[in-house]
């Protein structure tokens, strides 16, 4: 059940534009390190063109940090969108892939449901893929633990196009020209 009363639910729910998928991980749980639990994720890159996205996203953690805190939002309350062409939080420069938009790191406990262009179901793991164009459904939310922040929760994912892969990962085929058998009974 949502702590937040259901009008304001649908104000920290929003579905972006088209994003780029990076360290997508939606359909096999992986281990969060620091929370010990089972979640699926991925990284968001967002083109800092699109102004609607980061608006919608804005909004919808302001609505949570409201309905957390109300008028007493406390000192440091951290916001999980970083500037690609600056450095990470923990230190370090984002990727290449990563210059000109925005990035936001979201996950779940829940697999994610994933469809495609034509809102069909998703099944093959190599449908989504990081590199790959894509919308996402959220819902921000603000929380309270050993750090105060806002985050984002990963609800639905619909896959549009395919996009160069990331991780300079390559296809089998790309690396390798045909050889021809040898007969010359040579071992290695």
């Amino acid at each position: 059940m949502s702590a937040l009363p259901a009008e304001k639910e649908a104000d920290t729910k929003i579905v972006t534009g088209e994003i780029r998928a990076s360290y997508v991980n939606v359909f096999q749980p992986r281990m969060n390190d620091l929370s010990g639990k089972d979640e699926y994720s991925m990284t968001l890159l967002i083109p800092k063109s699109d102004k609607k996205t980061i608006a919608d996203i804005k909004a919808a953690g302001a609505v949570a940090k409201d309905a957390k805190w109300g008028r007493n939002v406390p000192k440091g309350v951290q916001f999980p969108v970083h500037d690609g062409d600056g450095e990470k939080p923990n230190g370090g420069d984002y990727g290449e892939e990563c210059a000109d938009h925005w990035v936001l790191n979201v996950r779940s406990n829940y697999k994610p449901g994933v469809v495609d262009a034509n809102v069909q179901p998703v099944i093959d793991q190599s449908e989504l893929q990081s590199g790959d164009y894509c919308r996402v459904s959220l819902n921000a939310f603000a929380y309270d633990n050993k750090r105060k922040g806002v985050g984002f929760g990963l609800n639905n994912i619909q896959v549009l196009r395919r996009g160069d892969p990331l991780g300079g990962h390559t296809d089998a085929s790309s690396d390798f020209d045909t050889v021809k058998a040898s007969n010359d009974g040579e071992e290695w």
